[in-house]
C-alpha cells in the first residue's frame, strides 16, 4: 500500500525530476565536448527529446497538483456548492478532452510504428519517442478522473480561493525566509 500512495505522490515528479538531471548532464558533457575536443552529434537532439517528454509528462503532474492554467476569479466568487459542482464538472470535461488524445495518440503512434521513422543523430524509433504522448495523456485522464473523484468525496468542504491560497503561499514563504534569516543569525 505504501508503494501506490507513493506513486500516486511522487510518480510523474520523479520522472520529471530524472529528465531534468538527464538534460542537465548530457548539456554539461556537451559543453565539456566543444571546449576540450570535437562537439558530439547526438547531445542536443537527446536533450531536445528529453525536453518533450518533461512536457507531456508536465501535463499529469499538474492535474494532480491542481495547478492547471485556469481563470477562477469568477469561479472563486460562486457559493462552495456551485463552485465544487463546478470543479467536478470542469475534471470530467478534461478527463473527457485528454481520452479523445489518448485515442488520437494510438493512432498517431501505431504510424509511427509502422512506417520505421528514426531520429536523425540517435536513430531511436521515432514510434518510442511519440510514446510518450500516450503516458501524458493516459496518464492526464486518469488524474483528471482521480480530481473529480476527490471532489466528490470532499464535496461539502469549503476549499480556498485563489486569493486565500496564495496569501497563504506568501506568508510560508516569508516565514520561511523569517526563519532562514533567524536561523543564519543564530550561527
Amino acid at each position: 500500500m505504501k508503494v501506490i500512495k507513493w506513486l500516486d505522490e511522487h510518480f510523474e515528479e520523479s520522472i520529471l525530476v530524472v529528465f531534468l538531471v538527464f538534460i542537465t548532464c548530457i548539456s554539461m558533457v556537451q559543453i565539456c565536448a566543444r571546449i576540450f575536443a570535437k562537439s558530439l552529434p547526438w547531445p542536443e537532439e537527446f536533450c531536445r527529446l528529453c525536453w518533450i517528454w518533461t512536457v507531456f509528462l508536465s501535463l499529469p503532474f499538474t492535474i494532480r497538483k491542481g495547478s492547471m492554467l485556469r481563470v477562477n476569479v469568477l469561479v472563486d466568487m460562486l457559493p462552495t456548492k456551485v463552485r465544487n459542482v463546478l470543479n467536478i464538472v470542469i475534471d470530467l470535461l478534461i478527463a473527457f478532452a485528454l481520452f479523445i488524445f489518448f485515442q488520437a495518440a494510438i493512432s498517431v503512434v501505431g504510424d509511427m510504428f509502422q512506417n520505421g521513422r528514426t531520429t536523425a543523430a540517435l536513430g531511436w524509433s521515432m514510434g518510442l519517442m511519440y510514446t510518450v504522448t500516450l503516458l501524458g495523456y493516459g496518464l492526464g485522464t486518469l488524474r483528471s478522473l482521480q480530481q473529480a473523484v476527490l471532489h466528490i468525496m470532499h464535496f461539502n468542504q469549503k476549499e480556498m480561493t485563489t486569493l486565500e491560497a496564495a496569501m497563504q503561499e506568501a506568508a510560508e514563504e516569508a516565514a520561511a525566509v523569517q526563519g532562514g534569516v533567524e536561523g543564519g543569525d543564530a550561527e
